[in-house]
């Protein structure tokens, strides 16, 4: 009898030894600090029963902190567009008011409503590239993966920037196989490359040229575009990746820095990668590298 009221009390005095550690575990990660009574590597219930309270507090601290980098994220994005949509609004506030209180002859009203347009064209431009941009930081694009040509992709591409490649007198050539084919997102990827094409017309000098080129390697196929035009400063290489990122030299030209960023994102979610190589007043060779 002795034996069962002694073995009861064993019983009693374990439960009540793996409740405290279970309790005082929970009450150090309540509180943010290391618990004190770890048995993490000892073969018992409390042991097992601890590890996976961590487990559930890691993944919980891995939650808040994706919650405080997103919404980190979001509070960036609304600045960067309250501050890119200023300008446009204010210039055509401006030219408004001037049209409505002052009695303009007929070509500066016409000149007028032509400078409106262009910052209607800027804007509408500014708003499409957001929303693509906002696509793609909250994952709510969807990627298609065929199996496509890659001339077909490329020449899509190149139909977008060909207009403003003649009226520069740029000469614009593409050297890519026919048969090539790459497992990838026709339209996304088009998307990507035209914007890498639109930065080459737009930074290379009238007279110029731009250059396509395609080599399939074992892993990889790269897609070379190179141009003859300003060139990018060596230190810029990683910045001009990110968004509304703007050189000094190109602030002359139209844009908002978004083509990139864009660019990149879109390759980068194919499992891909783009890289740059330049030499300032010498040209750009930025290049795209797709899974074979």
């Amino acid at each position: 009898m002795g034996l069962v009221i002694l073995w009861d009390r064993l019983q009693k005095k374990q439960t009540a030894d793996f409740a405290n550690d279970i309790c005082d575990t929970v009450d150090a990660l309540m509180e943010e600090r290391e618990p004190e009574n770890l048995t993490l590597y000892e073969d018992t219930a409390a042991s097992k029963v601890q590890g996976k309270l961590l487990q559930y507090y890691e993944k919980m601290k891995d939650g808040y902190r994706q919650s405080a980098e997103d919404k980190q994220t979001i509070q960036a994005l609304v600045s960067d567009i309250s501050h890119q949509v200023k300008t446009p609004i204010a210039n055509i506030q401006m030219f408004l008011s001037i049209l409505q209180q002052h009695e303009l002859a007929r070509e500066k009203q016409e000149e007028f409503l032509h400078m409106m347009a262009g910052q209607i064209r800027k804007l509408d431009f500014l708003m499409e590239s957001l929303i693509k941009m906002s696509r793609l930081e909250t994952g709510t694009f969807s990627i298609h993966m065929e199996e496509n040509r890659l001339y077909d992709t490329i020449a899509q591409a190149v139909s977008s920037i060909w207009t403003k490649a003649e009226q520069k007198n740029i000469e614009l050539d593409v050297d890519c196989d026919s048969q090539v084919t790459v497992r990838h997102d026709a339209k996304w990827t088009a998307e990507a490359l035209a914007n890498l094409l639109d930065n080459a017309v737009k930074y290379t000098p009238e007279g110029g040229s731009v250059h396509v080129s395609v080599r399939p390697w074992q892993f990889y196929t790269r897609i070379d575009i190179a141009d003859s035009g300003i060139g990018i400063a060596e230190e810029h290489y990683n910045h001009v990746f990110q968004r509304f990122f703007r050189a000094q030299e190109a602030a002359g030209q139209e844009g908002v820095g978004l083509g990139l960023y864009l660019a990149r994102g879109i390759i980068t979610r194919q499992n891909g990668y783009m890289s740059v190589k330049s030499k300032q007043g010498a040209g750009t060779v930025f290049s795209v590298y797709l899974l074979s």
